[in-house]
């Protein structure tokens, strides 16, 4: 039977330190095929195989292996967040959410919410929306978390439980680097084994044959033509500059060729640097600190509280999962057949206990939970109902436009 909130209760408020989950995972390829990890900076010095993966040696059933990372916890933690606030939004779950609505002056955006926010109801974009009319971090519900911590989370956990269990640090309320510092109660991250960096390619032909030295691209006065090949029709410098005289013509982008507007053929190239990678296997763990959890104070229903936390840890897991490992272009994961994820509770003398529990249950469990919640830490708005919902302040906004604006030139000019 799956498991139900008293045998979680028990788990949280007994000895277990901690429910702890992996899955073994392979390319949806099959063995071999090729997948492409995240890639970071890299120093223009530094041109060696995967230079821009997280490579690293890790001690693995005795021995070192040379593993890369595939997803991070911070990746892996934004996916969950994001799980949830697809069942919230499907009215599934209750759970505190504050919105901000960015339609009018970033439309493909939308709303961002405390649970797509980088930094949770603490982030900058909240902070610098209005509730009523003032400053969201001026409100009751903005002023209520200023002072929580890990002796008295009450206020936190009725705005934002998840931080809590994902962390969360109040770097940028009143207190600055004082404000409310929590852990991350749930860790979840994807790394290859025994990974190999690869090589890939690049070309294209244009069926036209437009050949880089034909004409030089100048940026078009009109800004809705975006470049030309007329001088007279070109945009021009209103001032001296170091290599330029007022009145000279604007090359489009670095070179003014026309592979800066995207004709032409693309010389075939090889990649080593970002070649994608091949391995062994795929790890995936997770686990959910319980004593994390233990630490937490309450002014009132303390283990009511810490049973929800643990209960939205698992069914952030369980959402997420349920969604596949297509974690970017190139980079879907399955499970090898027999090595699904499964999870287990570890008491303090390392003695094991298997949770049975998939996504409809875990989902039943985390209800379950909040309704046993007393009052005084109740949930104030039921499933689907935004706890507050903002509007861009005029600065944040006037931000965004200025910001927007700056990255359509940019690109024009082939700098972004």
């Amino acid at each position: 039977m799956a498991m139900n909130v008293k045998q979680l209760t028990e788990l949280v408020a007994g000895d277990a330190v901690a429910i702890r989950g992996t899955a073994t995972l392979e390319p949806a390829g099959g063995p071999g095929d090729k997948i492409f990890p995240p890639t970071h900076a890299v120093d223009d010095k530094n041109k060696s195989a995967g230079a821009k993966y997280a490579f690293e040696t890790r001690r693995i059933d005795g021995h070192d292996a040379r593993c890369v990372l595939i997803d991070s916890v911070q990746s892996q933690a934004n996916r969950m967040e994001e799980a949830l606030e697809v069942l919230w939004a499907e009215k599934r779950i209750a759970l505190p959410v504050v919105s901000v609505d960015f339609s009018p002056i970033a439309p493909e955006v939308g709303r961002v919410t405390s649970l797509s926010a980088p930094h949770r109801i603490a982030d900058a974009l909240l902070r610098d929306s209005l509730l009523g009319g003032q400053l969201f971090r001026f409100s009751d519900i903005g002023k209520s978390f200023t002072d929580a911590s890990t002796r008295n989370a009450t206020a936190l956990f009725k705005v934002c439980p998840t931080g809590l269990v994902f962390g969360l640090w109040d770097s940028t309320g009143p207190k600055g680097g004082l404000g409310a510092k929590f852990q991350r109660a749930l860790v979840s991250e994807i790394v290859g084994i025994n990974a190999v960096a690869g090589s890939k390619t690049e070309s294209r032909i244009d069926p036209l044959n437009i050949l880089k030295k034909s004409a030089d691209i100048y940026a078009a006065a009109d800004e809705n033509e975006r470049w030309t090949t007329a001088v007279e029709n070109a945009r021009t410098y209103e001032k001296d500059e170091k290599d330029h005289k007022k009145g000279d013509p604007i090359k489009f982008g670095k070179e003014g060729k026309p592979s800066e507007v995207n004709h032409g053929n693309v010389t075939p190239s090889i990649d080593t640097v970002a070649g994608g990678v091949t391995l062994d296997e795929a790890r995936h763990t997770v686990v959910l600190s319980l004593a994390s959890l233990r630490r937490l104070g309450f002014t009132t229903g303390a283990e009511e509280a810490r049973t929800v936390l643990a209960a939205l840890g698992l069914l952030a897991v369980f959402a997420a999962e349920s969604r596949g490992h297509d974690l970017r272009s190139r980079c879907l994961l399955v499970p090898k057949k027999g090595f699904a994820l499964s999870l287990e509770a570890v008491a303090r003398d390392g003695s094991t206990t298997a949770v049975d529990l998939d996504l409809a249950g875990a989902i039943a469990l985390y209800n379950e939970a909040v309704a046993k919640l007393p009052d005084g830490i109740r949930f104030d708005k039921p499933a689907g109902e935004a706890l507050a919902e903002l509007q861009p302040s005029p600065k944040l906004a006037d931000l965004v436009k200025k910001s927007r604006a700056l990255a359509v030139t940019e690109a024009d000019a082939g700098d972004a």
